[in-house]
């Protein structure tokens, strides 16, 4: 086979036959004097051997694992949106009716979280990891959404109506607003299995929807 030589004077690469090996010789191209190198076997690297267990035929059995691509659902944003146009709906209505109840406001924060949980996961889910669906995501949707729902009443009704009489500076919503979110993003991030920052956002959503629909009943933002 060929031996392949490259001067070490001029650096021109050139082969010439194997029965040269080992022999001195001048470069074709800048006259120097090199001696060529022996002439090698040729190194065949094989396949390890595969492993696990095989058939009668020895082909293995073990199959590579399908991952079901989960894409955006047009259906579910179609769903979630309509459910927060009626929210704003119901919202304009309370707001032409006076004072709007207050089992009322707790009945639509409650039914507020879950729907808005699902909704921020089908954006902030983490692509590289298997998404939940079915029964698995109703339950942890119902769960975010309970501690959302929760976490904003004992705001409302504990801290704003009872420890702050109703009236709230804006040095109290300094004190009162970053444990809640850490304590949002907290659930959020575990009942998903997405990082904190994504889970600030996925708690950011929901926050940021009811605030807009107390505006729109006529009710103070915070």
């Amino acid at each position: 086979m060929p031996i392949q030589v490259i001067c070490p004077g001029c650096h021109a690469r050139f082969t010439v036959s194997d029965k040269f090996g080992g022999k001195e010789g001048p470069c074709p191209k800048c006259k120097q004097k090199i001696k060529i190198p022996e002439a090698v076997d040729e190194v065949v690297v094989h396949a390890p051997d595969a492993f696990g267990p095989k058939d009668s035929q020895g082909q293995s059995v073990l199959r590579p694992i399908s991952r079901q691509e989960t894409n955006f659902s047009w259906v579910w944003a179609a769903g979630i949106g309509l459910f927060v146009v009626i929210a704003f709906v119901v919202a304009l209505i309370m707001r032409s009716m006076g004072e709007a109840p207050t089992a009322f406001v707790a009945a639509g924060a409650i039914v507020l979280g879950p729907l808005l949980a699902v909704g921020g996961y089908t954006f902030l889910r983490n692509d590289q990891l298997e998404p939940y669906r079915g029964l698995d995501l109703l339950v942890r949707s119902l769960i975010c959404g309970a501690v959302y729902a929760v976490l904003w009443g004992v705001y409302c009704w504990a801290v704003k109506d009872y420890l702050l009489s109703g009236n709230v500076e804006l040095f109290q919503l300094l004190l009162v607003v970053p444990p809640m979110l850490l304590i949002g993003s907290l659930t959020s991030a575990a009942s998903f299995e997405i990082d904190f920052g994504n889970g600030a956002l996925h708690y950011g959503l929901y926050l940021l929807v009811t605030v807009l629909l107390r505006c729109t009943a006529g009710m103070a933002a915070f």
